[in-house]
């Protein structure tokens, strides 16, 4: 019966571009500009830079160094912490890539995995800042509560699913962080790869471009889909049957939310114009951003297919980041000073949104790493 169903899916697909296929170019070109702006500079370098860092055995010495910090907290390995900084530095869909690249390499256990999954996986800060808050809003001051919302909903999923599946074992024993420890274990990993240095760049580029242009795929395909639903009236439908149940929401804010669900950028979109109280628009825009959207989902999928890892616990986090999301939002705008100078809304040329976006990603790696680096120092110290 789900093979009948996926070939009846697939088939009224293939007739709907067959339809309109002005409309599937159009759309297709829309998600594809959207990856080359914000989703390609967002990636790209640190897909590489993740690559390097990994072959020449920085995650292990890291590992070593915050084993105790990551283990009480999260029930991690101290590796983890190099997927967690990478995740929030690029955004979708790199913790979900990281993820299945130690999972493969047995660096983390099938349930270690599926709760590193849970909680590495984000808007970039591009977006976040760039794309919605100055583009969309034209309030770049409200970028930081946006990213702050979503960010902290996230530390607490991963604090929540420290309690998944947790075996009953006895607990594992804590070493003390050591810098000769650290360091011995990143030179056995780099003994372990004897590839020369020239034979690792090229490498990471190769795979690191084959990824994000797996990403562009997706993203072109899935807007696609969204668009060929909104033609056919079924987001609106389902706008309305939602209406009929909750009849104190609009109609608009059903057919965004449900736009949302599907894919983010045009849920956001959607979302803005629905609402006109800013703090409605927060609130549904964090909601989307926390959910992240359908075509995030096939992206995960896609990723950890060659691995065990359970999808389920990923769509479960991300239900339960888009609610907790959603209630920060509206905490910190009842606490925050809501910032009320907007500036015109526009979009700046290519060159400038590839740099910002770089940019605040960088700043975030940065500050990621940093923060890995003093805790560390901490735990030696006390030692």
């Amino acid at each position: 019966m789900s093979n009948v169903t996926r070939v009846l899916a697939l088939s009224l697909l293939a007739l709907g571009m067959f339809m309109y296929p002005q409309e599937v170019l159009s759309s297709a070109g829309g998600g594809l500009t959207l990856w080359w702006r914000f989703v390609l500079p967002a990636l790209l370098p640190f897909f590489v830079l993740s690559e390097l860092l990994m072959a020449s055995g920085f995650v292990h010495f890291l590992g070593v160094l915050l084993e105790s910090f990551m283990r009480p907290i999260f029930r991690l390995p101290g590796k983890a912490a190099f997927v967690v900084a990478m995740g929030y530095t690029s955004g979708f869909p790199m913790g979900a890539v990281l993820t299945a690249r130690l999972r493969k390499d047995g660096e983390i256990s099938r349930e270690e995995g599926e709760r590193l999954l849970a909680f590495t996986n984000n808007p970039s800060p591009g977006f976040m800042f760039g794309a919605v808050a100055s583009g969309m809003l034209g309030k770049p001051a409200l970028g930081i509560l946006l990213a702050s919302s979503v960010y902290l909903a996230n530390l607490i999923v991963g604090f929540f699913y420290r309690f998944y599946r947790v075996a009953s074992s006895s607990p594992q024993r804590l070493q003390l962080p050591s810098f000769k420890r650290a360091w011995n274990e990143m030179k056995n990993a780099q003994s372990r790869d004897n590839r020369p240095f020239g034979q690792v760049l090229g490498d990471a580029v190769k795979q690191s471009t084959n990824t994000v242009l797996m990403v562009a795929g997706y993203m072109a395909f899935f807007s696609v889909i969204l668009r060929l639903l909104n033609l056919w009236h079924i987001t609106l439908f389902l706008a309305s049957l939602s209406h009929m149940v909750v009849q104190g929401i609009p109609i608009p804010v059903f057919q965004a939310f449900f736009n949302g669900l599907f894919e983010m950028t045009l849920g956001c979109q959607e979302a803005i114009r629905a609402l006109s109280s800013l703090h409605q628009q927060v609130a549904l825009l964090t909601l989307i951003m926390g959910w992240g959207g359908l075509s995030v989902f096939a992206q995960v999928a896609g990723l950890i297919s060659g691995t065990d890892l359970r999808f389920s616990s990923f769509v479960i986090a991300r239900a339960l980041q888009a609610i907790l999301a959603m209630g920060l939002s509206q905490l910190f705008l009842i606490v925050a000073k809501v910032p009320t100078a907007t500036l015109p809304i526009q979009v700046p040329d290519t060159t400038a949104l590839v740099w910002n976006t770089w940019h605040l990603s960088s700043l975030v790696f940065i500050g990621m790493m940093s923060t890995l680096i003093v805790l560390a120092l901490i735990r030696v110290r006390r030692s």
